[in-house]
C-alpha cells in the first residue's frame, strides 16, 4: 500500500518552551511565569506554551500512521534549532515533504527516510520535521509489516531482538521534593534531574546543590523499599562552571566532593559547564572525564549542551568526552539517527542515554521507547511533561507492552521451530 494522503493537525507539547538565556541571567519567577524580557530570538516571553504539529500518513485502507513535530524546552540555546514555529513548519511540510511522501515505499524505512529528507534549497530540513515525519514513517513501516517499531529498527539495522529492559530516568521539574518522593515510591531506576538551572538553585559555591544531593540519597533510604538503590542523576545546566570557574581541574574536584557526600551511589552530573563551543566542550569534558577516571570516582559526566547532532555525538564519543551522552531526540532530528547515535556510543564504549524533552508528546515518547529497547540503550528518559506520574506511565507501560510482545513472538517462533 502506498501513502495516498498527508494530514496535519495542530497540537501542544506537554510543557513549555523556556528562554534559557534569560533564566540563567537571573529572571525571577512569579508563580509559574518568569518576569522580564526574553533574550533568545523568537521568544515573545521567557516562558511560552509548547506547541507541536502532528503529521498523519493515510493509506489506501484508511489507516493513518502519526508522528509529532516539536522542539525542545530550551530551544535556541547551545547551538539548537530556534523556537518552534508551527506555521512555518506546516508550510514547509505541506509544500515540500508532503509530495515526497506520496512517492515512496513506506515499507522500506531507511530508504524512505533517505528520499523524504533530502535537502531543500541546499539546506537540511528543520529537525522538528525530520523528527516527527520519521516517527510517522516508522509507525507506517511497522503497520505494513505487521510488527512493532522496535522490530523494524532491528531488521533495518541488523540488530538482534532485544530481551533486556532499559532503565528509566525521571525528571522532577521545580517541584523537587514532592516529585522525588513520587520517584522513590515508584522505584524509578534513575532520578531526579533536579532542574538546577540557576545560580540561586545551585547556591554559593554549590552548597544548596550539595545539600539537595545529600537529601535525595537520604530520602531513598527513608521511604524506598528495602534494597532500592537508584542511580542519582542531576542536571546542573553549566552552573558548576558559572560558580567556580571553567578550569577542568576545579570542576573535577567539585564533582568528586559531591560524589563523596553520597558514598555507594553512582552519581551522574549532566552539563557541569558550558565552554561556549562544541570543540571547547569536547576538549574540556575529556579532561574532566580523565581526571575522574584516574581517581576512581563514583561520578560520571553526562554531556547535553553543545552535543546536539549525530556528528556532535560521534565527536564526543570518539574523544571520550563524557561517560554518558544524552541523545536529545528532537535535536538529533531523524529518529533513525538516534539509533545510529546509540550504536556509535556503544562502539566507543560510552554510555548512551536516549533523552529528549518535557515538551514532547505521548507519540514521540512511545517511538523513543522502541528505539531505546531495540538498541538496548543504557537508559531512557520518562517523557513528556514534568509531572513524573504521566511520563513514567507512558514510557514504562510502552516498554512493558513491547517486551511482552517480543517475548510472545519469540516463544511462538521457538514452538514452530
Amino acid at each position: 500500500m502506498q501513502i495516498k494522503d498527508v494530514l496535519l493537525a495542530p497540537g501542544s507539547g506537554a510543557f513549555f518552551y523556556d528562554d534559557q538565556a534569560a533564566i540563567m541571567a537571573g529572571a525571577s519567577q512569579d508563580g509559574f511565569i518568569y518576569l522580564g524580557e526574553p533574550l533568545t530570538p523568537g521568544f515573545t516571553s521567557i516562558r511560552v506554551p509548547a506547541s507541536s504539529l502532528s503529521i498523519g500518513l493515510v493509506f489506501d485502507d484508511g489507516t493513518v500512521a502519526w508522528g509529532d513535530m516539536m522542539n525542545v524546552q530550551y530551544s535556541g540555546a547551545g547551538g539548537r534549532d530556534p523556537l518552534f514555529d508551527a506555521n512555518q513548519i506546516s508550510a514547509l511540510t505541506s509544500g515540500v515533504v508532503g509530495p515526497r511522501l506520496l512517492d515512496i515505499d513506506a515499507s522500506r524505512y531507511l530508504e524512505a527516510c533517505a528520499k523524504v529528507f533530502e535537502p531543500f534549497e541546499d539546506k537540511r530540513l528543520p529537525l522538528a520535521i525530520e523528527y516527527g515525519v520519521s516517527q510517522a514513517l516508522l509507525r507506517a513501516a511497522a503497520y505494513l509489516g505487521r510488527t512493532t517499531m522496535a522490530e523494524v529498527v532491528c531488521a533495518e539495522f541488523y540488530l538482534p531482538l532485544p530481551t533486556r529492559r532499559v532503565p528509566i530516568y525521571c525528571q522532577s521539574g521545580d517541584a523537587r521534593e514532592i516529585n522525588v518522593d513520587k520517584m522513590i515510591l515508584k522505584a524509578v531506576d534513575v532520578l531526579p534531574h533536579g532542574l538546577i538551572n540557576s545560580r540561586q538553585k545551585f547556591g554559593v559555591k554549590g552548597q544548596t546543590f550539595v545539600e539537595f544531593v545529600r537529601w535525595v540519597a537520604t530520602r531513598t533510604g527513608e521511604i524506598g523499599h528495602p534494597g532500592y538503590h537508584p542511580v542519582l542523576h542531576f542536571d546542573v545546566y553549566g552552573c558548576i562552571g558559572l560558580e567556580i570557574g571553567l578550569e577542568p581541574q576545579r570542576i573535577a574536584d567539585f564533582v568528586c566532593r559531591v560524589a563523596d557526600t553520597v558514598p555507594g551511589f553512582t552519581l551522574n552530573i549532566e552539563c557541569p559547564a558550558d565552554f561556549g563551543s562544541t570543540q571547547a566542550q569536547i576538549e574540556n569534558y575529556a579532561e574532566i572525564v580523565s581526571i575522574l577516571d584516574s581517581r576512581g570516582s563514583g561520578a560520571r559526566i553526562v554531556v547535553d549542551e553543545r552535543c546536539n547532532t549525530l556528528q556532535d555525538i560521534l565527536l564526543f564519543a570518539e574523544a571520550k568526552a563524557a561517560h554518558l551522552v544524552q541523545i536529545k531526540t528532537p535535536d538529533v532530528g531523524l529518529i533513525a539517527d538516534t539509533v545510529r547515535a546509540v550504536l556509535i556510543c556503544k562502539a566507543n564504549k560510552v554510555g548512551a542515554y536516549v533523552g529528549g524533552s518535557c515538551t514532547e508528546t505521548d507519540l514521540s515518547a512511545k517511538a523513543s521507547v522502541h528505539i531505546s529497547v531495540a538498541t538496548q540503550a543504557d537508559m531512557m528518559l520518562a517523557k513528556p511533561g514534568m509531572g513524573v506520574d504521566e511520563a513514567f506511565s507512558i514510557v514504562g507501560n510502552e516498554q512493558n507492552r513491547l517486551l511482552a510482545t517480543l517475548n510472545h513472538r519469540r516463544d511462538q517462533n521457538e514452538n514452530v521451530g
